[in-house]
């Protein structure tokens, strides 16, 4: 049984890639800051 992949647009790529690489956040909590479900595991 393979995992569907998640699909991120392209906006939201522009905002969460500043809040990981620039000011250190998780994935998950740039996700969660942005408004957006964080599936993990």
């Amino acid at each position: 049984m393979s995992k569907q992949r998640r699909t991120f647009s392209a906006e939201f790529k522009r905002e969460a890639a500043p809040l990981v690489l620039d000011q250190g956040y998780s994935h998950i909590d740039a996700c969660r800051s942005l408004g957006r479900p964080c599936a993990v595991g």
